[in-house]
């Protein structure tokens, strides 16, 4: 991997750093492909984020930037616009800079968990979703199941007014979904997602009861510093189908290509040449 005075940046922006995924699959990509193209993990704590991510593009050089834990929510007060999915979520993963030298947000989160969801045959018209974390990527996971057509959201965080606000929003653009705040129990939900920190930690407890989910019942991660998080594991042994949140980010990674005006890949294009270690 070459890299020289004309080499193009992704900025992949977060803190800490460990558990990054994806450059190991953007890079090899590419390489792959002769583009001249990186992703550069950079470790930013949230008191030095703002004035990095306005620093940052005034190089020349950088491109982009992916989002993650924990800036995708104050990344909203540092863009000049933002797409209508990352309004709805409060939260942006991708930043790039228009042709009026403003930076614009969008959030692809949400759409690489629901073509994941379909990839494997789970569609999430009228169903009853349950997501555990408002913070940033919950929040896009919420907004796109709302837009896919479930039937029913139930949201809980541990800070209460966070989830409340992500209600409001949902509410505002979807007045005909059943929305509803403050419990994580599963059972009565078809669709059950893990949008939180938890499974990061060996230590870490379990989201939610697992000992409710019905079999059958889809279930999605978005903890990637291991492919089978011990949730995903608890699920399994009971009977549900289950999705690993690396596996929401190659769906997102198209979307992600195609904003920062590159030549699009698929997701399975994407596998092939992927260097992800666990």
């Amino acid at each position: 991997m070459v890299i020289d005075g004309k080499t193009r940046v992704i900025a992949h922006l977060g803190w800490p750093t460990e558990s990054f995924k994806a450059p190991m699959i953007y890079n090899p990509w590419f390489e792959s492909q002769g583009e001249n193209v990186k992703v550069v993990p950079l470790g930013v704590k949230p008191q030095a984020y703002p004035a990095l991510l306005s620093a940052l593009f005034s190089t020349t050089n950088v491109i982009g930037a992916l989002i993650t834990m924990p800036h995708k929510v104050s990344t909203c007060d540092l863009v000049a616009t933002m797409s209508p999915t990352a309004l709805i979520a409060g939260a942006c993963n991708a930043v790039r800079i228009g042709e009026d030298g403003q930076l614009q947000g969008d959030m692809f989160d949400g759409e690489g968990f629901v073509r994941g969801m379909l990839q494997r045959g789970q569609s999430a018209q009228e169903r009853r979703a349950l997501v555990v974390g408002s913070g940033g990527v919950g929040s896009a996971i919420a907004a796109s199941l709302a837009a896919a057509g479930v039937a029913s959201l139930t949201l809980f965080d541990s800070r209460q007014a966070v989830s409340d606000a992500l209600a409001a929003r949902l509410r505002a653009h979807y007045p005909a979904l059943e929305v509803r705040t403050g419990e994580r129990h599963p059972a009565g939900h078809d669709i059950v997602v893990n949008a939180t920190p938890l499974g990061m930690n060996a230590d870490d407890e379990l989201p939610l009861a697992v000992e409710h989910l019905a079999p059958g019942t889809f279930v999605g991660e978005v903890v990637m510093k291991q492919a089978i998080t011990p949730f995903l594991s608890a699920a399994r042994e009971r009977g549900c189908v289950t999705q690993q949140g690396v596996d929401m980010l190659f769906e997102m990674i198209p979307a992600y290509l195609e904003f920062f005006g590159l030549a699009s890949a698929t997701a399975d294009n994407l596998r092939q040449v992927a260097q992800i270690h666990y």
